[in-house]
């Protein structure tokens, strides 16, 4: 019999690395995005005959007039831009994006187990992405292990900017327990559902809370300082969280130099954070003249999210909320637009966000035909793309087109300064959407 060794080492020709990570992302090319009409969303103006050179993912420099194309294709691989609009990718400041698809009510959404949501978060990304939104801040739900992913490759999406879970008092906007129910029938539950919020109570428990979430890699704390139009038991004008519960927060995200946004909707409530340090207001449908006054001089930041109350009252979706969470919509679906024209006269900054849950999330753009109603294109431009990277203190990497900043971008056929709305119509509006100087 012939005698026969095996060379352990025999054959094994593949990279270490793409059998460790075969998800790792390739570098980025370099591209010329030649001829092409430059939104800047600062000025409002339209620069024609932009030459923007990316290298390494980051814009190196942007050049107005013809150049010849024969000497950049020697580096640059070209992408003509010739009748196409170029502008910031987009940044939606108040998305669940752990929030996904596959029920037709928010009841039966709150009770996804954490296991299936996971398994369908691609699908939320992927399609975030492909109407423009390179970077999102997710307002509870995703955490840490997501946004890892997404930066290492394995999970394609727009950049993350996280709170790890929403943090709620008992009964609060983020307890989504029955109240039907004592609370010591969740104690065992191990069906990790409800992943949008953590329930703390007292001043230990906001200081634990804060710091898990931060220790779990959140980038900005998120607290629920009102009732809301989805949670089960409170009312939209509770006041949520005492004083020193709300300081215990803020000190805390102080210390990680960073800042607490909040959940409300009434002047007092809004009041009641942003007097103790809360630096930003979502939704605040029912702001008033005096708290925009208030804002504005604290430096504070407005996120409204009208599409959601709208498309949770469309006749599609007539079903999605039971009939209290209905009742509860009414109350501040009418007044969000007047709440953008106060935050506007009295100079607050207003980001742009969704907050859409689930199925509704296919009408993440839509946010830009209603704010089109009451803002110029440059102010809705700007709150989706300059303000809301101001906000997270990314103002001089995302946002805009200027060298030093990161690639992202999306290329257009139509002028959205001319008409916003067509943002809303990323399917045949969109060329291509950049991030991080690739191509998706």
């Amino acid at each position: 019999m012939k005698t026969c060794t095996i060379d352990v080492n025999e054959r094994n020709n593949k990279k270490l690395e793409d059998l460790v990570a075969p998800w790792r992302l390739k570098p980025p090319q370099n591209y010329c995005i030649t001829n092409t009409n430059l939104i800047d969303v600062v000025e409002g103006k339209t620069h024609p005959e932009a030459y923007i050179f990316i290298n390494e993912g980051r814009i190196s420099k942007v050049n107005f007039g013809r150049e010849p194309k024969s000497e950049i294709s020697k580096y640059y691989e070209i992408i003509d831009g010739t009748g196409k609009y170029v502008m910031p990718g987009l940044f939606d400041n108040h998305v669940h994006m752990g929030a996904v698809p596959g029920e037709m009510g928010l009841a039966q959404l709150a009770m996804m187990p954490e296991s299936v949501a996971v398994l369908r978060l691609r699908f939320t990304m992927e399609a975030s992405l492909a109407r423009g939104f390179t970077t999102v801040r997710d307002c509870g739900g995703i955490e840490g292990f997501v946004k890892a992913a997404v930066a290492n490759g394995s999970l394609i999406g727009p950049r993350l900017i996280t709170c790890g879970h929403a943090i709620s008092q008992t009964g609060g906007h983020g307890d989504l327990r029955p109240g039907s129910l004592p609370a010591s029938a969740f104690d065992s539950c191990s069906c990790h559902t409800g992943t949008v919020g953590v329930v703390a109570d007292g001043v230990d428990g906001c200081y634990t809370a804060a710091r898990e979430e931060f220790r779990r890699g959140a980038d900005f704390i998120k607290m629920m300082g009102s009732g809301g139009v989805a949670s089960p038991t409170d009312k939209i004008t509770n006041l949520q969280f005492c004083h020193d519960e709300i300081k215990a927060l803020v000190d805390v995200a102080k210390t990680y130099h960073t800042y607490v946004t909040a959940h409300v909707y009434t002047p007092e409530t809004i009041q009641n954070c942003i007097k103790l340090g809360v630096k930003g207001v979502e939704h605040g449908n029912l702001l008033d003249e005096e708290t925009a006054e208030l804002m504005a001089e604290l430096g504070c930041c407005l996120t409204p999210t009208l599409v959601t109350c709208k498309i949770m009252a469309s006749d599609q979706f007539g079903t999605f909320l039971g009939p209290v969470n209905r009742k509860k919509n009414a109350e501040v679906l009418g007044q969000g637009i007047d709440a953008i024209k106060i935050a506007q006269e009295k100079g607050v900054k207003i980001c742009f966000g969704s907050d859409l849950l689930g199925p509704l999330g296919g009408y993440q753009t839509q946010e830009f035909f209603i704010r089109g109603k009451v803002q110029s294109a440059r102010d809705v431009l700007l709150s989706a793309t300059v303000t809301p990277a101001e906000m997270n203190g990314l103002g001089n990497k995302l946002g805009q087109v200027k060298p030093g900043f990161i690639a992202n971008l999306l290329m257009m056929k139509s002028n959205p300064l001319e008409d916003v709305s067509i943002m809303d119509e990323p399917e045949t509006n969109l060329v291509f959407v950049m991030k991080e100087g690739r191509i998706y």
